[in-house]
């Protein structure tokens, strides 16, 4: 169960803390940079980043089943909070999964031809993604923080 619990925590730290360090952090200090550069930097960061996203989900879907299975006897032995957090992750990796699909391949082949205008269209999509996704990631990080103490 440690072993799991401790796979699981990781994947949301690094996925969840990603974004909020791209949202919070890395959005407002690239603004000022010229479109040309800003926009090859987000390139260049989410090519870096997305991989770890996609390890993070097979780790958070494999300890998070693993410890519904094998520690608390499946989904009826699984308290509310178990519940919510399963329900929010699966809406973000739902979400991530759309941005990934199709407005970050549009983004990188804009950015590749230097379409900056439809590039910096592609990229507000993915920010409006990532700003509801780092909500649903902070509120899932809360209730799985705090869901045992719930009762």
């Amino acid at each position: 169960m440690a072993l799991l619990i401790a796979l699981h925590v990781l994947a949301a730290v690094v996925w969840v803390g990603g974004m909020f360090f791209a949202y919070m952090v890395l959005r407002p200090s690239a603004g000022p940079l010229e479109p040309e550069t800003r926009l090859a930097l987000w390139h260049r960061v989410f090519h870096r980043f997305f991989p770890w996203v996609w390890l993070s989900i097979v780790l958070l879907l494999a300890s998070g089943y693993g410890m519904l299975f094998l520690y608390f006897g499946g989904f009826a032995g699984a308290g509310l909070h178990i519940h919510i957090m399963q329900a929010t992750g699966i809406i973000m990796m739902l979400l991530f999964l759309h941005l990934f699909f199709a407005p970050w391949r549009r983004f990188g082949h804009a950015v590749e031809r230097h379409a900056f205008p439809e590039a910096a269209k592609e990229l507000g999509q993915i920010r409006r993604i990532v700003a509801i996704n780092l909500a649903l990631g902070l509120l899932t990080v809360i209730v799985g923080a705090s869901g045992r103490s719930w009762f």
